[in-house]
C-alpha cells in the first residue's frame, strides 16, 4: 500500500488494488498541498473520503471534492454526517465509535479520539458535530494503519493495538491542539507496537510551503499555526535510538510505499 500526505492531517491511502481513500480533505487555506492533487482529474480518482471530525482544517475541501466527484462516498461521525446531509451532501454514510464500513479491499473502523469537534466555526456560530474520531484501516492481505485523528494521548491506543494489531500509525504530534512529540513518542514506546509511525498535524515552514501567500494568509487568520510549523522532525528526535519503530517523516506531497 501507499500513503500520500497532502496536509497536516490529510492523507491518501492507496491499496494494492489501486483504490484511493482520502482522510480529512483540507484544500482551502492549505499552504502546502501541491496543485496536481487539487485538480478535478485527480479528485475524480478518489474512491471514498473519511472524516475524523468537523473542524474547517479537516472538512473545507469537501465542496471542491463534491464538485469534481459528486458520487464519492463520504464517511463521517453521526452528527457530522447529519450536518452534511442537511447541507446537500447525498453520498454520506454515518458511523459512530466502534462502527465499521467494509470496502472490497479494506475495512475502516471508527475509533475514539480525545479532541473536540464542531462545524462551520469559520463562518459563524459553530455547530456541534459529535465526538472526534480516529480510524483503523485494515487493508486486506496488507498493512493495517491506525490514523489517530486529532487526539491527546490515551490508554485506548493500547487496546487498539491488542484488538486490531496495526503495524503503521499516523499520529498527531504537533502540540497546541493535539498531543505533542513527547506524548506521541510515549504512545509509540508503551501503547503501540508498530513498524512505522508518521508524525502528523504539523505545518510546513513558509520556505517549504507550496504557496507562500496562502501560508501568510493562514498565519494571519490563525497565528497559532506558527506553533505547529516545522515540527516534523521532533517525534523522530524523541524516538532516537528506539529501533522497534521507524519514523517516516513525510512532507506535503510526499508518498511512501509500505
Amino acid at each position: 500500500m501507499k500513503i500520500l500526505r497532502l496536509g497536516h492531517a490529510m492523507y491518501v491511502l492507496t491499496s494494492k488494488q489501486g483504490k484511493r481513500y482520502l482522510v480529512d480533505p483540507f484544500f482551502d487555506m492549505n499552504p502546502g498541498c501541491p496543485a496536481d492533487y487539487q485538480t478535478k482529474e485527480y479528485l475524480r480518482t478518489i474512491d471514498a473520503v473519511l472524516l475524523t471530525h468537523g473542524h474547517f482544517d479537516h472538512t473545507s475541501g469537501l465542496a471542491k471534492l463534491r464538485e469534481a466527484n459528486p458520487n464519492c462516498l463520504v464517511i463521517a461521525q453521526y452528527e457530522l454526517a447529519m450536518i452534511l446531509m442537511q447541507k446537500g451532501f447525498d453520498q454520506v454514510y454515518p458511523l459512530n465509535l466502534g462502527g465499521s464500513y467494509s470496502f472490497e479491499d479494506m475495512t475502516a473502523t471508527m475509533v475514539q479520539a480525545r479532541h473536540t469537534s464542531s462545524y462551520g466555526e469559520t463562518e459563524g456560530t459553530p455547530l456541534y458535530a459529535g465526538e472526534a474520531a480516529g480510524y483503523i484501516f485494515d487493508f486486506h492481505e496488507d498493512r493495517t494503519v491506525y490514523h489517530s485523528g486529532d487526539t491527546n494521548i490515551m490508554m485506548d491506543m493500547k487496546l487498539y493495538q491488542e484488538l486490531y494489531q496495526p503495524d503503521v500509525a499516523i499520529l498527531s504530534s504537533s502540540g497546541q491542539f493535539t498531543m505533542g512529540p513527547k506524548e506521541a513518542a510515549y504512545a509509540v514506546r508503551n501503547l503501540l507496537d508498530v513498524d512505522y509511525v508518521i508524525p502528523s498535524h504539523t505545518f510546513p515552514i513558509k520556505e517549504k510551503a507550496v504557496n507562500g501567500e496562502v501560508f501568510d494568509a493562514l498565519l494571519e487568520a490563525f497565528p497559532v499555526i506558527g506553533a505547529m510549523a516545522g515540527r516534523d522532525k521532533e517525534l523522530e528526535q524523541e524516538l532516537s535510538g528506539y529501533e522497534k519503530t521507524k519514523v517516516a517523516v513525510l512532507g506535503y506531497g510526499d508518498e511512501i510505499e509500505l
